[in-house]
């Protein structure tokens, strides 16, 4: 079955110019990009996406790395008997790359529990907000899956 995640590399990857490998393992990991941006994240939203640490004493910190620099957003498919969230978890690593098993994105790419690199959903119905927070125009909400084919590339015949 197909199945959707929602994905982002962070800051710290971007300024070290590891965006490109960490989509590459991505892509050899068997899934899918679906929809893919570049985007600086205001402080609201940012807020709204750490909305559940918001009571804890490291979301002002959460905030403005996240909004230190661009980060890249990513709607994720994958046809898998696990889930696509699990399997994206499973590539990521724990949140703390000196926990995270190795050859993980984030051993490969992380330094700390701070900068490790990428977000990935942590359950179906975190990625299904996290993909309607940031893809809702580009979502079909009566199939629940993306709409295919509607691109604004001119080049293509």
């Amino acid at each position: 079955m197909l199945e959707y995640t929602f994905a982002m590399i962070k800051p710290d990857a971007i300024r070290a110019k590891n965006s490109g490998k960490i989509i590459d393992m991505i892509e050899k990991n068997g899934f899918e990009i679906m929809r893919m941006h570049k985007v600086l994240l205001t402080d609201d939203i940012a807020k709204s996406f750490y909305n559940i640490h918001r009571s804890k004493p490291f979301f002002d910190e959460l905030v403005s790395f996240i909004t230190s620099g661009p980060v890249i957003i990513m709607a994720l498919s994958k046809e898998t008997k696990e889930g696509a969230v699990q399997s994206f978890r499973d590539l990521i690593g724990e949140t703390d790359p000196k926990k995270a098993a190795q050859g993980t994105i984030r051993t490969i790419f992380g330094t700390d529990i701070g900068n490790n690199a990428v977000h990935g959903s942590d359950s179906d119905d975190s990625a299904k907000l996290e993909l309607s927070t940031f893809f809702a125009d580009e979502m079909d909400e009566e199939e629940d899956m993306y709409i295919e084919g509607e691109y604004d590339d001119e080049d293509e015949e």
